[in-house]
C-alpha cells in the first residue's frame, strides 16, 4: 500500500446529508497518513436540458454549493491546520462525477442516510452504492462514529479467501498499523443444507484460509496484534457482531471477488445497516 501514500483523500459532500462525521473521519486520516484532502461537491441538473448551467435556479444552486465547499474546508483547517484541503465544485450526477473526480485517490470518503435497501438503489441522489460499486480504490462510509474509547481498539477484516478480500486484508492491516490497533481477521462460514465431508474438515479448510491470506503481512507489519476467527453464521450478521466496538470494519467488494453468491453490495448494504462503525470497501488492485 506504500505506493498508494502521495495520493489524496475525497470526500463526497452531499448537502442534504450531515457531513461532520464524515468528514472529521477524513480529516483524521488525511493527517495520519500525510495525505492532502479533496472536498468534491456535484451539483446535478435540473432539467434536462442544453441549457441547464444558465438558468437562475442552478446558478443558485451553485452558488449555495461553493458557499458550503468553503465552509466545509475552514471546518478542516480548524481541525487540522497542517492538512492540505481543497474543495472542488463539479457540474453532473454526483455518483458518477465523483468516481471520476477520485480516479487517482488514495480513499473515497462518504457519509450514509441509512436509506433502506430499495431506496439507496432508487433514490437519484444516491452516491453510497454506485461509489462503493465502481471506485477503483477503497470507499469508506461513515454512518457512525468510530469506537476510541474501546481499549484495546481494534479493526475488523472479513474474508472469503478471494483476491477482493485478500486486499482488504492488506489494507485492513496499513490501517490496523497507522492507529496502533490490534486486527481481528474473520472468515464466516455458513452451514449448508447438505453436509458431505464434516463440520470440523470444513472449519480447518477455514482456518487455514485465514493463515494464508495474511501470510507474510505480519512480518510487514510486526507491531500489528493479529488474531483469527472462523465464525458460523450469516456474514453480515456475524461481522457487525464482531465490529461491534471496532474503529471499522472493512471487506472485499464484490463483481470482483467479494463474499461467494452474494449480489453486489449485498454485504455492504447490510453492514451499513448493522454495523456500528465506519464500513470500508476495497476492490481488487
Amino acid at each position: 500500500m506504500t505506493g498508494l501514500r502521495d495520493r489524496d483523500i475525497v470526500v463526497g459532500i452531499d448537502p442534504a446529508r450531515d457531513w461532520h462525521l464524515p468528514l472529521a473521519w477524513a480529516a483524521d486520516e488525511a493527517q495520519r497518513r500525510r495525505l492532502p484532502l479533496r472536498l468534491v461537491l456535484a451539483v446535478p441538473p435540473r432539467h434536462d436540458t442544453r441549457h441547464v448551467d444558465g438558468t437562475p435556479g442552478q446558478m443558485a444552486l451553485r452558488r449555495a454549493g461553493a458557499d458550503r465547499l468553503e465552509q466545509t474546508c475552514d471546518w478542516v483547517r480548524d481541525r487540522h491546520p497542517e492538512v492540505n484541503v481543497t474543495g472542488d465544485l463539479l457540474g453532473g450526477f454526483p455518483a458518477p462525477s465523483l468516481c471520476g473526480a477520485a480516479k487517482e485517490a488514495r480513499l473515497i470518503v462518504l457519509g450514509s442516510r441509512r436509506l433502506s435497501r430499495t431506496a439507496e438503489f432508487f433514490s437519484a441522489g444516491s452516491i453510497v452504492v454506485p461509489v462503493s460499486a465502481q471506485a477503483r480504490c477503497p470507499v469508506v462510509v461513515v454512518g457512525d462514529a468510530e469506537h476510541i474509547s474501546q481499549q484495546p481498539p481494534y479493526v475488523v477484516a472479513g474474508i472469503d479467501g478471494s483476491a477482493s478480500a485478500t486486499a482488504a486484508v492488506a489494507f485492513a492491516f496499513d490501517e490496523a498499523d497507522l492507529r496502533g490497533a490490534a486486527l481481528r481477521v474473520v472468515c464466516v462460514w455458513q452451514r449448508p443444507v447438505i453436509m458431505l465431508d464434516g463440520e470440523e474438515v470444513a472449519l480447518r479448510a477455514q482456518r487455514s484460509l485465514l493463515s494464508e491470506t495474511t501470510a507474510g503481512l505480519s512480518d510487514k507489519y510486526p507491531d500489528v496484534h493479529v488474531t483469527h476467527e472462523v465464525l458460523t453464521g450469516h456474514p453480515v450478521e456475524e461481522l457487525a457482531r464482531a465490529a461491534e466496538h471496532a474503529l471499522a470494519v472493512i471487506v472485499g467488494r464484490r463483481g470482483r471477488g467479494g463474499y461467494t453468491g452474494m449480489r453486489l453490495g449485498s454485504v455492504v448494504h447490510g453492514l451499513l445497516h448493522r454495523a456500528h462503525c465506519p464500513v470500508i470497501t476495497v476492490p481488487t488492485e
